[in-house]
């Protein structure tokens, strides 16, 4: 079994590249010295993921990303990161950004809350912004 996976709940869509995207995940995670159990990514329309964000976080709003950590051992990375490719997609047109460079900002921006970086505050914004740039120049196709 792959450490990284790639599911599509109700959408008709497929991730381009897979192999090399999953390389560049573990870099990260290696890069932050974790070890990588085991992530799902679940690639979903926005009204599948507002229902996960209602029924599980108990949010009323739309995301693009909703990551879930189940690692039982803070070394270890392992999860499920649920993937709005509507929102993506409408978020890259509101900033004139190519879709696959948001869908990658995203599916990072997941292992970083993984990694245990947060975006609460004005600083973690900051710094998660910082480190998605860092490691989406690492991405080279």
């Amino acid at each position: 079994m792959d450490a990284i996976q790639y599911f599509f709940e109700d959408i008709d869509f497929k991730i381009d590249n897979s192999n090399k995207i999953s390389s560049w995940i573990s870099k990260v995670i290696s890069t932050e010295k974790y070890n990588l159990t085991s992530i799902n990514y679940i690639f979903c329309s926005d009204e599948h993921l507002f229902k996960v964000n209602k029924e599980y976080l108990n949010h009323d709003y739309y995301t693009d990303i909703i990551t879930f950590n189940n690692a039982e051992d803070d070394s270890q990375i392992e999860g499920d990161l649920f993937i709005s490719i509507d929102r993506v997609t409408e978020n890259a047109k509101t900033n004139g950004e190519l879709f696959e460079k948001e869908l990658n900002r995203v599916m990072i921006h997941g292992v970083l809350h993984l990694l245990g970086y947060n975006d609460k505050t004005k600083e973690e914004q900051i710094v998660m912004r910082e480190k998605e740039n860092a490691y989406l120049s690492l991405l080279k196709f």
